[in-house]
Formats: C-alpha cells, structure tokens, sequence
C-alpha cells in the first residue's frame, strides 16, 4: 500500500470514528456497565448552594436572569445569587440589584474567568454553580443539578442546555442534540469529556482556579477526573438559551471558542493521561482530540482521495462526495435550505476548528468576552 493510500484510509477511518464510530462503542460499554453507578437518594437534604453568574454588558437580560434563579424550586434560604460583573460599561449592576440578587460585585475587567473566582471567594455554599447571563433554568433545575453531589465521589456536574431559536439559518441544535446524547454516555460510562457554561456545578473545595483564558467548560471535567472525582452529566437539569440565528455567526463564535480551547489541549493538562485511566485516556482521544483535528483529517483525505484517482472508485466516490458536501455549503449561501445549511454548517464549523488554532497561535487569546451576536 502506498503512503497516499495509508493517508487517505487512516484519515478517512479517524474521521468515520470521530463522527460515528465513538458514539457506538460507548452505547456498548455503557450497556456493559449499566447499573454499576449507585443512584443518590432522592430525599436528602438540599444543600446550600450559591448560583454565580458572571455578566459583562448585560443589562437588557441580567434582570430576567436573577428572576428566574429567584423562582426555582429550592429553600430560599439555602440559596444565594451571585452577580459578579466584569467591568460592564452599562447598567448591568443596578439591574441585578434591583431583581433581588444577593450579592452583586463590580469588578474591573478581566474576564469571565477571574469574574467567576471572585464569585466563588464571596460565595457562602457549599456547592457552587454557574450559569450565562442569557441563560434560563427549569423550575426543578437547580435541585436535580445537585443532586448527585450526594455521592462524594463526585466533583462535577453539568445539566443540559437546550437551544432556543425561531429564525434564522443555524443548524447547531442537530449538534447539539448529538453531543448531549454523548455526554450521557460518557456520564454512564465513566466521567465527561467536556461541560457547558450554561448550567453546571462543583463542590466549593473542588473549585479550580485555572488561567483566565482557559473556560471552565473544558477544564474543570478532565482536572476532576485527574483528582480521583466524578465529572457526571445530570441530562434532567434543564435550561434553555437562544443560540445565534446565522451559521456565520456559528462560525465565528466556535472559532471564539476554540482559541480558548487549543491553550486548553497543548499546554493545560488534558494531553497528560495521568490520573485517568485507560478508558478515560480513550475518551479524551475520540471526542476531544479527534474532534479537534478533524479539519487536518479533511484535508488529508481530501488531497490523498484526489491524488488516488484512478486507482479505485473508492477514491473516487470519496472524492465526488467531499466536493459534494463543499458544493453544497457554498451553494447554501444563496439558497438556504434544510440539506444545504447542514452542509454549510459542517463545513464552517469544522473549518472554525482550524480557525481558533490559527487565532490563538498567530495573536493568543484574550481573557476578555463578548456576548455573542443574537443570543440576548
């Protein structure tokens, strides 16, 4: 076999596992190990939790935010919002005040990162949780996302964000159904590869103070699992928030992102498999690693396939159906409809991969955000 062949056939297997392939072996490990996690008891006592919400320019949504923390279905008394503002130029402060938030900080800007440390060091529970500014959680939310803590072996949980859209060309809420379903398994099979800043919590000893640039989301799960704890998925505790109404805006709000990501991969810790075990090892290796080098696969596959024509229609069916898919993205931009948009959804969001990589390399990464277009 030729390098050309064994460049397009590792390519093209790596991507089919990534996509496909990963997602089937964990339904078959987690059918192997069902009912090996002991389920926590649902009478225990709630405990006391503080609810931190790190805001920058929020003040057209700051209030329905802290109103809807108010409202859960948790003792009052054991709860206590936090508004920790990084250095918003608008009247996000006084809105949060004036919604009932027990505790609002004005910080100089720093990011969401720092915003959320200085949350935790005024933060009076024992669990502490997080949640975006835009965000909005089910009535019965908070007490299934702390639930499992009952465990103490568990350092970590994140809920389920459904996204909220009813206009526009995005196409994430496919994804994003997917890479719920991912995480559930991964919660069965052993711990989460990953989190969302929508709705997920940790015991305030457990809480990491990583570098600002680096998101909880990708951190907090694998350093858990680095110091013998549980990162679960609790897929019950529920919020919903708007996700961006283009594709375009997909694109750049993933290439955001994954400048923060990449940091994360070559130099945060997640590369080192001490502490994990095999089975985690393999874990980090197909959703978060292959997954991040996707578009080198692509690209990989796509030269290697091209340069193999004429030496088997396999190279040629993957040739015509990889110019297919870019055909069709391009194409979408002018005619939007469903098949087309998930082309070009694919296409940018995978190529937003690369993107972030190239950011982060060429300027670094800046601890500073901003809401994303479309989502408040």
């Amino acid at each position: 076999m030729t390098a050309l062949a064994i460049m397009f056939w590792v390519s093209a297997g790596l991507l089919l596992y990534a996509h496909a392939g990963y997602a089937g072996l964990l339904a078959l490990i987690a059918r192997l190990r069902s009912g090996r996690r002991v389920a926590p008891p649902a009478d225990s006592a709630p405990p006391n939790v503080s609810v931190i919400v790190a805001a920058y320019a929020e003040e057209r949504v700051i209030a329905a935010r802290v109103a809807n923390l108010l409202a859960l279905e948790y003792p009052r008394e054991r709860l206590d919002v936090i508004v920790a503002c990084d250095g918003s130029p608008d009247g996000t402060a006084e809105r949060a005040r004036a919604a009932g938030a027990d505790l609002v900080l004005e910080l100089p800007r720093g990011g969401k990162i720092r915003a959320q440390d200085a949350g935790v060091s005024r933060a009076r529970g024992e669990i502490v949780a997080f949640s975006d500014a835009n965000t909005l959680w089910e009535p019965q939310a908070l007490r299934r996302l702390v639930l499992p803590f009952t465990d103490p072996r568990v350092g970590y949980v994140c809920g389920e964000v459904r996204l909220v859209s009813d206009r526009g060309t995005n196409q994430e809420g496919l994804y994003w159904r997917y890479e719920m379903a991912l995480r559930r398994l991964e919660s069965q099979v052993r711990s989460v590869t990953g989190g969302n800043g929508a709705i997920y919590a940790t015991r305030r000893e457990d809480y990491l103070v990583v570098d600002p640039i680096m998101g909880h989301d990708l951190s907090f799960p694998f350093n858990m699992v680095k110091r013998g704890r549980l990162a679960l998925y609790a897929p019950n505790a529920c919020a919903s928030e708007k996700m961006v109404p283009s594709i375009e805006g997909e694109f750049a709000r993933k290439r955001r992102m994954m400048s923060h990501t990449w940091p994360i991969v070559v130099r945060g810790g997640m590369l080192d498999p001490r502490g994990y075990g095999p089975l985690y090892t393999l874990m980090i290796f197909s959703h978060r690693v292959l997954r991040y080098c996707t578009p080198f696969l692509h690209v990989t596959a796509l030269i290697s396939s091209a340069a193999l024509l004429g030496h088997g229609w396999v190279y040629a069916v993957a040739l015509a159906l990889q110019i297919a898919v870019l055909a069709a993205a391009a194409v979408a931009g002018t005619l939007p409809i469903r098949p087309l948009l998930l082309a070009r959804y694919y296409v940018l969001t995978t190529a937003s991969l690369a993107a972030g990589l190239w950011d982060w390399v060429r300027q670094g990464t800046s601890a500073a955000w901003e809401p994303a277009e479309g989502t408040r």
